[in-house]
């Protein structure tokens, strides 16, 4: 009996000995698919190393690189959003771990499942991104195949969008890593999503299965890990040095770690033996199929007034039928350079007049404006009254011709007349601009003219005073204007006819202009010429009593400077065409207002290039404005001088 039990018992240890064994072998990574792995250069495409790199092995979750490659085809295309909301089905709310946690019918942006699907590597979240696309896992596997035809991977044969085990579903080191590489260069936009450590993903915040290699492997940016037991531990990896980019794929780990390790010694190799300098060769992006749909019905994305969905279904070509180039900007007549200083040195007036501060009282510029706005027109009962009192004091026929002594009221009056005859039946003409006297500007006169004081004693009419002689002197750097102030006792008249008569002790020294210098006999004419004599009695000079002078007073002379100073400028860079010239001096103008305003815009061209300037600006202008733009970091530089 005893020998019965032992023999029992011997036979129960054996058994639960395999049975041990037989798990483990059965578990165990090492009984994963053989070891396989490439090196790229993902510049060129050129393999640097490779081993097995052929063979058809499981991809695992590789796959859903593939998966998010058609989703970003399907954004680009425009038949999806990042904010499209799509309806999860009970086949991908079914799959196993790893998982988001969706339910059958919730609604979910695709934004959260592209985070979920590439950085959590949710096989719930990659199955609704193929059905929302395919309509089901069978019509989107078939669209994956297809394109991994396209982007030239032979090997790969794909039956579920999340890489779960399926027969059939095989791919090689060398397409995953071809995938990897159209992933960088087809979608450089979305492929940061596979460096981030952490992301929302609407359900839940997920964290990234490749954070240990992103942080411990230098220039380390993606992409994707892979595992399952038939597949082993995979991992296609991105990583930049210098102006070198390695991509590599690893199939068959036997651990993170292991994989981990294995990937840094293929970089290492691969940095080692790459070109310096490689011109780069980017692979042909894959053209949308034909038959690919906005969305299939079964997932109520495309049902009338669905949330995130579209008004119907329809089928979409990825076929360029047209032209995608811009039309070409019609050929506009460019305008000359001295006509566009003329109109912006129009403008530049107008605005400055416009927004002018009112003049300070007391000084010229005041009194001049209102006098401005004082003067009115003669009502027609004062004019009818100066005409009866005219027919008074003569009674004589008004059409007959009636002799005047010349000199005297009566004459003026007479000659007023005839002038307002002639210019009433005279044709209107318009004035003929002179460009250079539209841009000359009258002197201010010196606020310590007085203006002589008249009596108010009867005023005589005497014959006209001859007025003061011109002199001209030698041109000097600047113009000068000598005025003799007659005193601080002589008081202002209130009459504007009155202050131009008090003006008599002026000379006026002729200084050097832009404007070209009068000629010998032209300065010898305006010396020795006479005053020819004035027909209208407004310019007739008015003897007025003479108001006492008391002591002699001192000549005070004013230099006034008609150049300013604005012989400088700014230059803000030099550009292809004068459009980009212009567009450029327009918004430095709009950035820097305050300095440039009074700045005149000029664009020239000089070696095939065209610069742009704003020229017309002092020393102090210039070089505050290249200050602020220089601090905008604005190409600037000063000029002139």
């Amino acid at each position: 009996m005893g020998d019965v039990a032992s023999l029992l018992g011997r036979i129960l240890r054996t058994g639960f000995v395999l049975f041990v064994a037989f798990a483990v072998l059965a578990t165990s990574p090492l009984q994963a698919a053989p070891f396989a792995a490439i090196v790229m250069d993902a510049r060129t495409g050129e393999i640097l190393y490779e081993k097995n790199a052929n063979t058809r092995l499981h991809p695992a979750s590789l796959t859903k690189m593939m998966t998010l490659y058609i989703v970003f085809q399907e954004i680009e295309a425009g038949n999806l959003s990042l904010d499209t909301k799509v309806t999860v089905s009970d086949y991908a709310a079914s799959q196993p771990p790893s998982r988001l946690g969706l339910k059958p019918g919730q609604k979910i942006a695709i934004r959260y499942l592209i985070r979920a699907a590439a950085i959590k590597s949710a096989n719930d979240a990659a199955a609704a991104l193929g059905d929302a696309i395919g309509g089901d896992h069978t019509a989107f596997a078939k669209r994956m195949t297809a394109t991994a035809r396209e982007l030239g991977m032979n090997n790969t044969t794909f039956k579920n969008a999340n890489g779960l085990t399926a027969e059939g579903h095989l791919s090689t080191a060398y397409d995953m890593n071809v995938m990897g590489r159209h992933l960088f260069y087809d979608f450089p936009q979305y492929f940061g999503i596979f460096s981030r450590r952490t992301a929302d993903a609407g359900v839940a915040t997920v964290t990234n299965t490749n954070s240990r290699f992103l942080d411990s492997y230098e220039g380390a940016d993606g992409i994707k890990t892979g595992y399952t037991s038939p597949a082993g531990f995979n991992l296609t990896a991105s990583a930049h040095r210098g102006d070198k980019h390695i991509i590599a794929t690893v199939f068959g780990g036997t651990s993170s770690a292991d994989r981990n390790a294995k990937m840094a010694e293929l970089m290492d190799l691969g940095f080692e033996k790459a070109p310096k300098n490689a011109k780069e060769q980017p692979p042909t992006a894959a053209p949308l199929p034909d038959e690919a749909l906005i969305a299939s019905i079964e997932d109520g994305i495309d049902e009338i007034d669905a949330e995130g969905g579209a008004g119907k279904t329809i089928r979409v070509s990825g076929e360029v039928t047209t032209s995608l180039r811009p039309k070409r900007r019609p050929d506009l007549p460019s305008v000359p350079d001295d006509v566009a200083i003329a109109m912006a040195e129009g403008i530049d007036g107008a605005l400055a007049e416009a927004t002018a501060e009112p003049a300070a009282e007391g000084t010229l510029e005041f009194q001049a404006e209102a006098m401005a706005a004082t003067e009115t027109p003669a009502e027609p009962a004062e004019i009818e009254e100066v005409e009866i009192a005219l027919a008074a004091a003569d009674p004589v026929d008004p059409a007959s011709p009636v002799a005047v002594e010349p000199g005297t009221l009566e004459a003026q009056v007479a000659l007023l007349a005839d002038t307002a005859t002639a210019d009433a039946t005279a044709p209107v003409v318009d004035p003929v601009l002179d460009p250079a006297l539209a841009e000359a500007k009258p002197k201010l006169r010196p606020e310590t003219l007085a203006e002589t004081a008249v009596a108010s004693a009867e005023v005589e009419v005497e014959t006209p005073v001859e007025p003061a002689p011109v002199v001209v002197a030698e041109a000097t750097p600047e113009p000068e204007l000598v005025v003799t102030d007659p005193g601080p006792d002589v008081t202002r008249a209130e009459d504007p006819t009155l202050l131009i008569a008090g003006v008599s002790d002026v000379e006026t020294v002729a200084g050097q202009t832009d404007m070209a210098p009068p000629t010998a006999e032209l300065a010898a004419a305006t010396v020795t010429a006479p005053q020819p004599e004035r027909k209208a009695p407004i310019f007739d000079t008015v003897e007025v009593a003479e108001a006492p002078v008391e002591e002699a007073q001192e000549e005070v002379v004013v230099v006034m400077s008609s150049s300013g100073g604005r012989h400088f400028g700014v230059n803000v860079g030099e550009y292809p065409s004068r459009y980009e010239a212009e567009r450029a001096l327009l918004k430095t103008a709009l950035a820097e207002s305050a300095t440039l305003n009074d700045g005149l815009r000029k664009t020239s061209q000089s070696g095939g290039v065209w610069r742009a300037s704003f020229m017309g600006l002092t020393e102090e202008q210039a070089e505050l404005a290249c200050r602020r733009l220089s601090a905008r970091a604005i190409p600037c530089e000063t000029v002139g001088g």
